[in-house]
């Protein structure tokens, strides 16, 4: 007969930070606006063709190693200091964060230091309840990352506000902080 191993701390810890993602992601799908789905349920699956109209896919380079990138997003005071605006971040998985004094808000969804940032991410103004999805990828190249940052199920319409908002406040400012 075989003996079971007793979980180890690093077991328990994965499995918790499993369970908690999983929690995350569920009280999203739970808290997402019901007309929002009435209306995702109504579409003809012809208009979800084309994932690129309904998403937003940047690449960047920084001169900065992926755990300097990583923590200047996750730390309120390093955030605050790049994008000069108030920022409040609970850097762990089901951590909220606000941003821009309180105008980008939401939770972090998965956290892999320095390799990967998931987040349940809103503009205040949008409809109660709606949030969208930004997967952040931190690869190293040379002595410097490669950020790679993908953004969807953002309300239609915002699309090019949001992908300049992007370019504007997040990722000029980061790459003049990081010099």
């Amino acid at each position: 007969m075989k003996k079971l191993r007793h979980p180890d701390n690093a077991d328990v810890r994965t499995l918790r930070e499993g369970v908690a993602i999983g929690v995350m992601l569920l009280i999203v799908l739970v808290t997402s606006s019901t007309s929002w789905l009435a209306s995702a349920s109504a579409a003809p699956l012809n208009n979800w063709a084309d994932a690129s109209s309904i998403s937003i896919h940047q690449e960047m380079d920084f001169k900065a190693s992926p755990q300097r990138v990583y923590e200047a997003l996750l730390d309120s005071k390093q955030f605050s200091a790049f994008s000069g605006a108030p920022a409040e971040i609970h850097a762990e998985a089901g951590g909220a964060f606000s941003l821009f004094n309180g105008h980008i808000i939401g939770r972090n969804i998965e956290l892999l230091p320095n390799r990967r940032i998931v987040q349940a991410w809103r503009v205040v103004t949008w409809e109660d309840g709606v949030y969208s999805i930004v997967k952040s990828e931190l690869k190293p190249i040379g002595s410097g990352t490669r950020l790679i940052v993908d953004h969807t199920g953002f309300p239609e319409g915002k699309k090019e506000h949001l992908d300049e908002g992007w370019k504007a406040n997040y990722w000029a400012p980061l790459r003049k902080y990081l010099g």
